[in-house]
C-alpha cells in the first residue's frame, strides 16, 4: 500500500515458489524480498534468481546480526533492511537503488568519449551499464557495477571500508565492513571467468582497504 501510494506499481508473490517464477518471467525494477517465506526461503529465492538475472533486489529480514546480513550479500543482495523498519525508510532505500540502477550512473571526469573506461581487458560502458571482460560481457549485480566503477574511475587511490560503504552504499553499514569484502570477492570471481589478469586490477590494500590499479 505505501508503495502504491508513492505511484509504484506492485507485483505480489505468497511464497518463494511463486516469488522465483515470477520473478524469472517477469523483468522487474527492482525486488523487495523477505527471507521468511513459506515453502522456498528468500535465501533460496535470492541465489536462483542470481543465476539468470540480475535486477536489484532489497532483502527484508528480522535476523539483524551481522552473519545474516553478509550471507544476504553473499548470495546476491543489492541492499538489506532489517525488521522492524518503517514504511518511510523502505522508501528511501527503494528510491535511491532505483537512481543508482535506473540510468543515472556516477558522473566521472575520467570517461572519455562514449562515456566508456578502458583499461587492459576491460571496458566499462557507463552509459549502457556493461562491463566487457577480454571482449566478453560478464553479467553484474546493480552494487558489483557501482564498486567497479566507482574504483576504476579512481585508479590509484586507495579507498578505506568505511569509505567505500559511505559512497558506493550511500549509507553506514552499522560497521558490517565484511560487506565490501564480500562484493569485492564476488567481483574478482566474476572477473575470473573470463581473464585471468583483469582481476588483478583490484588490489587488497592489507589494513586499509582496496584501490584499482592496473599494472604494467
Amino acid at each position: 500500500m505505501y508503495l502504491e501510494r508513492n505511484f509504484f506499481f506492485v507485483d505480489e508473490a505468497e511464497d518463494g515458489t511463486e516469488a522465483l517464477a515470477k520473478a524469472l518471467e517477469t523483468d522487474y525494477a527492482l525486488i523487495i524480498l523477505d527471507l521468511m517465506l513459506p515453502g522456498m526461503d528468500g535465501r533460496d529465492v535470492c541465489s536462483e534468481i542470481r543465476q539468470y538475472k540480475d535486477t536489484p533486489i532489497i532483502m527484508l529480514t528480522a535476523a539483524g546480526d551481522e552473519s545474516n546480513r553478509v550471507h544476504g550479500f553473499e548470495l546476491g543482495a543489492d541492499d538489506y533492511v532489517v525488521k522492524p523498519f518503517s514504511p518511510r525508510e523502505l522508501m528511501m532505500r527503494v528510491k535511491a537503488l532505483l537512481r543508482r540502477t535506473g540510468g543515472h550512473p556516477v558522473e566521472s571526469s575520467a570517461t572519455s568519449a562514449g562515456h566508456l573506461l578502458t583499461f587492459p581487458g576491460l571496458v566499462i560502458n557507463i552509459d549502457a551499464r556493461k562491463v566487457l571482460v577480454e571482449n566478453q560481457e560478464i553479467q553484474l549485480t546493480p552494487k558489483e557495477f557501482e564498486l567497479l566503477l566507482y574504483l576504476a574511475q579512481r585508479p590509484e587511490k586507495v579507498f578505506s571500508r568505511e569509505e567505500l560503504l559511505k559512497d558506493v552504499w550511500n549509507y553506514q553499514f552499522f560497521g558490517d565492513q565484511r560487506t565490501v569484502d564480500t562484493h569485492v570477492k564476488r567481483l574478482r570471481e566474476k572477473l575470473g571467468r573470463a581473464s585471468e589478469r583483469v582481476p588483478q586490477h583490484i588490489h587488497t590494500v592489507w589494513g586499509v582497504g582496496y584501490k584499482f590499479e592496473v599494472s604494467e
